[in-house]
């Protein structure tokens, strides 16, 4: 379980065995149990503690990296699983870092590809939105790549089917817009005293015109007003993972995008693309690093631990009292997240104390 203090805020039913499992999590015994096949054994059901973190004034379920091999209309068990789980943890919006579909394969058709958004919808999107949860996402370079050659897009065709599907979902996801006039690329949303930008990070590079949009609607009274203000991309400012600490696996001019977040009053930048779960802070900007729920999990930069598939929620606490022992008047948030193959939480300690990206700030754990 990781937390960060918010120093910078304004004023289908589960199996049987998986609902024991969770059930017998101990808030206080953060730990994993390597990778078996099945949820974790019977012993872990004796601990009798609640199986969920405290609930926050605000709820939230990240999940990213959904999809499988290339071209694939199918999901691995653990995404599966985590549909199921995710309703009766019972969160206010569920965000999703991108690589939903296994798109960016040159050859792919536009058959192909409508078919492959119609399993995303079939099996995780209807879902969730059946459980009336509301669903935010960002796109994925397996979605639809911004990566452009010759002028064009390069993988044009996925963009158009990515922004079809899209485009038909914009009404029925339970979410409040304040600027869906560039959706599904990059949008705003405003609702449970959270601010949430979504940015087109599909590529290493963010458009200009849309980092000046961005920063105008992190600026608004909508955002200010906000207790929480969120920005959610795929691609990461800075490398966590394995094989991806590489300048075409992290976003251009990250230093000045990171500024423009803290300039902004952002709290987290939440990403996925690297596989690779890590909960950083540079400068006053959490860098929430989401790993995969779906295939190639990887491992952490300079970290030997075995890679798993995961699943994190967010709660967030309100600022409280006066300071006279009434309460926090500062406000918090707690990352806590799931070994996908387990059900188990992943310990901070588990973690490493910070990451050093090649040329790169140190991204130092949170918690």
């Amino acid at each position: 379980m990781d937390e960060r203090p918010m120093h910078q805020w304004p004023g289908s039913s589960l199996r049987r065995r998986d609902v024991l499992t969770l059930a017998g999590l101990a808030l206080g015994a953060w730990a994993t149990t390597g990778l078996p096949s099945r949820p974790a054994a019977a012993s872990s059901n004796r601990v009798g503690a609640s199986a969920l973190p405290p609930r926050g004034d605000l709820r939230l379920v990240a999940i990213s990296d959904l999809n499988s091999s290339y071209g694939s209309t199918s999901y691995l068990p653990e995404v599966l699983r985590a549909v199921e789980l995710i309703p009766s943890w019972k969160p206010d919006l569920v965000l999703c870092g991108g690589d939903m579909v296994a798109g960016q394969k040159q050859g792919l058709s536009r058959v192909h590809l409508s078919a492959m958004w119609a399993s995303f919808h079939r099996q995780l999107l209807a879902p969730l939105r059946r459980a009336g949860l509301p669903v935010a996402i960002t796109m994925g370079n397996h979605d639809a790549s911004s990566a452009r050659s010759g002028g064009r897009y390069a993988f044009g065709l996925d963009r158009q089917e990515a922004e079809r599907y899209w485009r038909g979902q914009e009404d029925g996801l339970g979410l409040s817009f304040v600027d869906a006039s560039r959706f599904p690329f990059a949008y705003s949303v405003s609702q449970h005293d959270l601010f949430l930008l979504v940015w087109d990070a599909s590529s290493a590079t963010v458009p200009a015109e849309q980092v000046a949009w961005a920063e105008r609607q992190l600026s608004s009274p909508a955002a200010q007003s906000a207790r929480l203000r969120l920005v959610l991309g795929h691609l990461p400012l800075y490398a966590v993972g394995q094989g991806r600490d590489t300048p075409g696996n992290v976003l251009q001019q990250s230093d000045a995008l990171r500024q423009l977040l803290e300039r902004t009053g952002a709290h987290a930048y939440i990403s996925g693309h690297h596989h690779a779960y890590f909960p950083g802070r540079v400068g006053q900007l959490d860098l929430l690093n989401l790993g995969a729920l779906g295939s190639g999990p990887r491992r952490r930069l300079e970290d030997p631990s075995p890679p798993v598939q995961t699943l994190t929620l967010i709660d967030a606490f309100w600022p409280r009292g006066d300071g006279a022992g009434e309460g926090s008047t500062t406000g918090r948030t707690v990352y806590t997240t799931y070994n996908m193959r387990t059900l188990q939480p992943i310990a901070s300690q588990q973690l490493p104390a910070q990451i050093r990206p090649s040329q790169r700030p140190v991204l130092r754990r949170i918690g």
